[in-house]
């Protein structure tokens, strides 16, 4: 008979749950909150627990997997602007974790989960944090080069308006020159479509002046406009939004423009907003 320690137990899947939905959010170009995914992490974990509950053995029914896998991704991205695809990478991650895993039981002769494919073993748990703490390590640093850009990285951004906040992931891009014209300071690009509800019925940005007179006929206030050059371009302008407030990785950085990009401006799906200067 096997013997099971609930801490161990809980810590495996803990952080192997940690692991995932934190790749899964950088993969996908979400927007990171740590707290929120050790919570969605610790949700996971008391589910694994809880599978070898006697009175609770129904849990292992698929549907209250593939319920509890939603219901983590929603604890950790929920109000993500991108929040199914990072569900979309959250599952494909579990499938590789999950062959990785019986790869590894093949190759080694020996079982590293349970019933279920709960995650369990009886190695050293000074090892296991060793192992653990040694493989984030290399994912992170491994996420970092799959999203690094000379002279830029990925950061965790919030823009507050009148209507809602928006938490996104933005390259801060030190070669980017668009800046307000008025103040001088950095503006935020991004793709329309993730701020449509910004718009007025009818707004097509990629007729910004015009765009810009249908706001202000609609009462929509504080609509600005901002030139720009790019390869191509040698005058063009964006419509910008004025915010309530901006934060880069929790520090404020006050009220900057939204800049509205008729056409996306994210690198496959790793970023969803860009600015520069700073």
């Amino acid at each position: 008979m096997t013997v099971v320690y609930v801490d161990l137990l809980w810590l495996l899947n803990f952080v192997a749950n940690h692991l995932l939905l934190l790749g899964a959010g950088r993969l996908a170009g979400a927007g990171l909150c740590r707290w929120r995914i050790a919570l969605g992490s610790a949700l996971g974990a008391m589910y694994a627990v809880a599978l070898f509950l006697p009175v609770l053995g129904w849990l292992a029914a698929l549907p209250c997997k593939l319920a509890v896998a939603v219901l983590m991704v929603v604890c950790a991205y929920g109000g993500e602007v991108r929040l199914w695809r990072v569900l979309g990478m959250f599952f494909a991650a579990s499938a590789a974790l999950a062959g990785a895993v019986l790869g590894f039981e093949w190759l080694g002769n020996t079982s590293l989960t349970l019933r279920s494919g709960v995650l369990y073993t009886q190695l050293d748990l000074r090892l296991l944090l060793v192992v653990f703490l040694t493989c984030y390590f290399v994912f992170s640093l491994l996420l970092r080069r799959l999203g690094a850009h000379t002279g830029s990285a990925l950061v965790h951004m919030e823009l507050t308006f009148p209507q809602r906040v928006v938490s996104m992931t933005a390259l801060h891009d030190t070669g980017l020159t668009l800046a307000d014209p008025v103040t001088n300071r950095p503006v935020v690009v991004a793709y329309w479509r993730d701020f449509s509800w910004l718009l007025p019925p009818g707004a097509d940005v990629s007729h910004p002046i015009e765009c810009a007179r249908l706001c202000h006929d609609q009462g929509v206030h504080g609509v600005r406009l901002v030139p720009y050059r790019a390869v191509g371009v040698e005058g063009g302008m964006l419509l910008a939004y004025p915010t309530q407030g901006v934060r880069v990785n929790g520090r404020s950085m006050g009220s900057l423009l939204l800049a509205l990009s008729p056409t996306p401006v994210n690198d496959g799906g790793a970023y969803q907003g860009l600015f520069g200067g700073m």
